[in-house]
């Protein structure tokens, strides 16, 4: 119990009054004491007294002078205290109080027990508060912990991805892509149900990476195309097969350079059957330079796709 760290003046008063009348014996009260942890240095001069002038201490200033020092003694008095509060609250025998003084310790061991009932609960509202108070540090420190995480995360992902664009080497290029994306997603909360891997299509620039990705439980087949020119018809129409030779699923497609406007139609048309969306690396990279949130992205183009019968609308990120 905090309270026994010091005991507050009401507490000393109440103890004071009533000890003294749980036992009819001088001797009797000096052995409470004893037994409840007081040191023999605390008690040589009064117990002294006791023996040598029965008549010239009372009970009350044996106790009075006993609690006042170990009130004063800090620390080291900590223990007795606490033990002396724990055997007057839990007090049950009066018989070996004087009779008429029975009722009458009875009530104010009761009293102590309301008091320090009282300090407990009072104790304990604080305690919990600070605890409370703790917990929503701890959780403000935690969100912005893995805010700054995130930022950091972002922002290595946007330097690694700008670097591509100086590289000549496709291949290596692809390969370093693949890592990137599957960066890209996880770091946004998008789950990768399956690695991005890396194949050549045709002749020249192109790296297609192809993957699954889970949103909000919809499957979604994520091909990228790292191409000179808009991509066209033939292109798309690539992906198109391979989301509509699959059952519960959409597609992603992700192009460095747009799409035409027959691409664009076709996928339109795609849309009675199949999401379909089309994204610009641009808006990825917009994205990385203002830290945006890559699902809300997604989430509202496939809405746009879904609402609106458009598989294109390029959307830039605004600084957050």
């Amino acid at each position: 119990m905090e309270i026994t760290f010091h005991y507050p003046p009401e507490l000393l008063e109440l103890l004071t009054q009533t000890i003294p009348l749980l036992f009819a014996s001088k001797k009797s009260v000096l052995l409470f004491f004893q037994g409840a942890g007081v040191e023999s240095s605390e008690l040589s001069d009064v117990s002294g007294r006791v023996s040598q002038d029965k008549e010239g201490i009372s009970k009350y200033e044996i106790v009075r002078t006993i609690l006042a020092r170990l009130n004063a003694a800090g620390e080291r008095g900590l223990s007795a205290r606490r033990e002396i509060l724990k055997r007057v609250v839990e007090f049950e025998d009066f018989s070996g109080c004087w009779p008429a003084d029975q009722l009458k310790a009875k009530g104010l061991v009761g009293e102590v027990r309301r008091v320090v009932n009282v300090k407990d609960s009072f104790t304990r509202m604080k305690q919990e508060k600070e605890e409370e108070r703790k917990k929503h540090l701890a959780e403000h420190e935690a969100r912005i912990n893995t805010i700054r995480k995130r930022q950091e995360e972002m922002d290595g992902i946007k330097k690694d991805l700008f670097s591509l664009f100086s590289l000549t080497d496709a291949t290596k290029r692809g390969i370093l892509l693949e890592s990137i994306l599957n960066r890209l997603f996880k770091v946004n909360g998008i789950l990768v149900r399956e690695a991005f891997t890396r194949t050549e299509v045709g002749i020249g620039v192109v790296e297609q990476i192809d993957g699954v990705i889970e949103l909000d439980g919809y499957l979604y087949l994520v091909e990228m195309k790292w191409w000179k020119d808009p991509l066209g018809k033939g292109e798309v129409a690539q992906h198109l097969v391979r989301i509509f030779n699959r059952g519960h699923a959409g597609g992603i497609l992700i192009s460095t350079s747009g799409y035409t406007d027959p691409a664009i139609l076709d996928c339109k048309e795609a849309l009675t059957q199949k999401i379909v969306v089309l994204c610009e690396l641009e808006e990825f990279t917009s994205l990385l330079e203002n830290r945006g949130n890559l699902k809300d992205l997604l989430k509202s183009k496939i809405s746009i796709a879904v609402m609106e019968k458009r598989p294109f609308a390029k959307m830039m990120s605004k600084n957050q």
